[in-house]
């Protein structure tokens, strides 16, 4: 089975138009994945391809429109290119001889606010060499620049991957696995798994898969149950599971049945710590104590999908909160990888991000913390309402 793109290394290509990105890109992968053109502003929308580049493994290539594109939709296209960047593991800045301008100055400072490594591509070497100040002001902002030409260099692959390694960031070598570092080989865990409305037919949610590939990449004994027979479950086992994991949804259910002696957590407690920033979802999780009447809380989630009647997001965690804390909360929703304005929030609450990468929820946390609006996901926010979120955390202490 292919690695899912979420878990790829995420490089994303940016330069203005007409420094050779695209052709840059295409030596590099060795496939024609972008139109190379003499005219100006042939790359519009992102271009998006998944392959394997070893040493590095699995990464996702992401083509972008030009900085400077000024066609009539070229105010759109720049407005795309820059979303990319919340979900950017690695940029790559194309220039050219000219070296950088504002353009590319103006996306290193985010790149900067984000904490995202870069790399300066330096193209076109074979038609005029940069001059002694352009070089100069590269290796000012970084010492990561490579002099090449997509048409004649061919060791572009070569230079690139070699830079490429040297600037691999922390969160990428030292993901953490979902349970490999709680529990040990041949511990006994059970996973609840409700078959609700928003099970999807004839398969599980892709937390619930992942995780299970996990304990048995480490070697551990796993029982997948829904809620209603889980008391059985438990009575069957000649010892007490290691853990108990369980839907969010059923989070209530479940503790009342699993004894206090047996850890338990959450599927979306567990992908909050894969994906994100534990620690800043826990605290953000303490901002519910003090919401007021009247104050705006935005549930984001980083795709799209068809709301049920029971949604969680829609109905259950507005419900869980108002129940809570007794205030007439105003409760927006947004979807997908662009982040909106999010100033007017008291709180943001996130979806569990199974369906993207672990940048752009480390993007979101930044944005969020430098914005000084707390933030946390679905699984904290329902054990908290439910008064469980100390038992949920104690696996991780």
């Amino acid at each position: 089975m292919q690695t899912l793109k979420s878990d790829r290394l995420h490089i994303s290509f940016f330069g203005k138009t007409n420094v050779g990105k695209s052709s840059v890109i295409n030596k590099i992968t060795g496939q024609d994945i972008s139109i190379v053109s003499d005219i100006a502003g042939t790359t519009t929308d992102v271009v998006e391809k998944s392959m394997e580049l070893l040493p590095i493994g699995a990464v996702r290539i992401l083509d972008t429109a030009g900085l400077n594109d000024t066609s009539s939709l070229g105010e759109n296209r720049i407005e795309k290119t820059l979303k990319v960047i919340n979900r950017t593991d690695i940029g790559i800045i194309v220039c050219d001889y000219n070296g950088i301008d504002d353009c590319e100055r103006d996306l290193i400072k985010k790149f900067d606010e984000l904490n995202i490594p870069y790399i300066f591509l330096v193209n076109k070497s074979d038609e005029k060499q940069p001059s002694d100040d352009v070089i100069s002001d590269l290796y000012t902002l970084t010492p990561h620049v490579i002099f090449t030409s997509a048409k004649t260099d061919n060791e572009l692959i070569y230079k690139f991957k070699s830079e490429l390694v040297t600037i691999l960031p922390e969160e990428y070598i030292n993901t953490p696995t979902i349970l490999g570092d709680l529990i040990s080989a041949k511990s006994t865990v059970i996973l609840v798994v409700p078959i609700d409305k928003e099970a999807p037919k004839g398969r599980l949610i892709l937390p619930q898969v992942q995780t299970i590939r996990d304990l048995l990449d480490n070697n551990c004994l796993t029982y997948v149950v829904k809620e209603t027979e889980l008391k059985q479950a438990i009575e069957n086992l000649k010892e007490p599971p290691a853990l108990v994991i369980t839907d969010s949804q059923a989070f209530k259910q479940v503790s009342e049945i699993v004894p206090e002696n047996i850890p338990l957590t959450s599927f979306s407690i567990l992908f909050a710590r894969l994906k994100g920033d534990l620690k800043a979802f826990q605290q953000g999780a303490n901002a519910i104590e003090s919401l007021n009447d009247g104050d705006k809380v935005l549930i984001l989630e980083s795709c799209t999908h068809h709301a049920i009647e029971d949604d969680i997001g829609k109905v259950k965690i507005p419900n869980l909160l108002k129940k809570k804390t007794g205030k007439n909360l105003i409760i927006e929703h947004y979807s997908g990888h662009d982040f909106p304005n999010i100033d007017e929030y008291k709180l943001i609450i996130h979806c569990g991000a199974c369906m993207t990468n672990r940048r752009e929820i480390l993007s979101r946390i930044v944005l969020a913390s430098k914005a000084g609006i707390p933030i946390t996901n679905y699984g904290i926010t329902i054990s908290y309402c439910l008064g469980i979120l100390p038992r949920a955390m104690k696996i991780f202490s």
